[in-house]
């Protein structure tokens, strides 16, 4: 009896597993994103722009048949005017003489004006309100036979005097006859500080618009929306109070005492424009 053996059968091998990603998946993964990405950008643009368009549609369809903006406004004209009393004068005294040698001309020039300089700074005048000019120059004589001919060294020097304290008007055109100054100038008054008066003169002004503004609006059944534009231009005038003359005689003390002055009166005017947006 043969006995039958039973095979053994091999077991089959199992295939082997590749654990690593699969670079086909990860790239069209990636791309996937991008495209979503890309498409998700369009949109918004899209939406966007259509937003714009409808916009812009809306607003020409609000204007359509309506005026320009620049027909509906109308312009109003103001002035105010302040006055204030001038509370400065001003004054010019100087000496000039003439010498063959300059330095000879010079120094007597000199001790003229640092007299008048120092009775100044006596008087209290500040430094600031002085203002001194000096020339120079070579003076020539002209004579039908000898022609052109040298006179000497011209020297002229001029200090410009601010007088604040009015009081003092008299005591500073004495100096020019204390010391001899043949240079001197009559007095002009101004106002030290004309902005407060520019100020009061523009409130004035724009309160005159806003008078005309709403009384036009009324008469043509308008409304006024908002100031459009503004403009603005002054103008200063001077009143003297008295016609009171300062004598050069009077000044140096031939003829007595200065002549009373009078100090006048300035006036600063503005004038304005105002053009507003109106409404029916």
């Amino acid at each position: 009896m043969v006995k039958k053996t039973k095979a053994v059968s091999k077991s089959k091998s199992k295939p082997e597993v590749n654990m690593a990603p699969s670079y086909c998946a990860t790239h069209c993964d990636f791309t996937k994103k991008i495209m979503v990405t890309l498409v998700g950008v369009l949109l918004v643009y899209i939406i966007f722009y259509v937003g714009i368009m409808i916009r812009n549609n809306i607003q020409e369809y609000y204007f359509i048949g309506k005026t320009d903006q620049s027909e509906r406004m109308i312009t109003v004209n103001g002035y105010g005017k302040a006055v204030g009393t001038n509370d400065i004068a001003v004054t010019t005294l100087g000496y000039s003489n003439t010498a063959l040698d300059v330095s000879d001309a010079q120094k007597v020039n000199k001790k003229t004006m640092d007299g008048i300089m120092n009775d100044l700074e006596y008087m209290g005048i500040d430094k600031k309100d002085l203002q001194s000019d000096y020339t120079i120059y070579p003076e020539y004589e002209y004579h039908p036979e000898d022609g052109r001919k040298f006179k000497g060294y011209k020297v002229t020097s001029n200090v410009t005097v601010k007088i604040r304290d009015l009081s003092k008007i008299e005591d500073v055109l004495s100096l020019a006859g204390k010391y001899d100054a043949n240079q001197l100038s009559g007095l002009q008054f101004t106002i030290d500080d004309t902005q407060n008066l520019k100020v009061q003169a523009r409130e004035k002004a724009i309160e005159d618009a806003k008078e005309k503004a709403t009384k036009l609006s009324r008469d043509l059944g308008i409304r006024i929306v908002s100031v459009v534009s503004y403009n603005e231009y002054e103008s200063s005038e001077y009143y003297p109070r008295s016609n009171a003359k300062i004598m050069y005689d009077e000044a140096i003390g031939m003829g007595g005492n200065v002549a009373e002055v009078a100090s006048g009166s300035q006036d600063v005017s503005v004038n304005v424009n105002i053009t507003y947006e109106i409404a029916r």
